[in-house]
């Protein structure tokens, strides 16, 4: 009986250890997605730059 009673406990301890680490994993996407709604969403008033992204100069031949 005690072997059994042990491995539900085990059981039981193995599933909780599970769901934490789904919820954390859930936690992650979700700031991440909320970081790159964020970055998307305000790009434009945050440009460091007034100049367009490109090379200043043509590229030789």
């Amino acid at each position: 009986m005690y072997e059994y009673e042990f491995q539900q406990y085990r059981s039981a301890e193995l599933i909780r250890r599970a769901d934490e680490a789904r919820l954390a994993r859930e936690v992650v996407r979700a700031r991440r997605a909320a970081r790159r709604q964020a970055r998307h969403g305000g790009a434009v008033a945050e440009s460091h730059t007034p100049r367009r992204r490109g090379h200043r100069f043509a590229r030789t031949a």
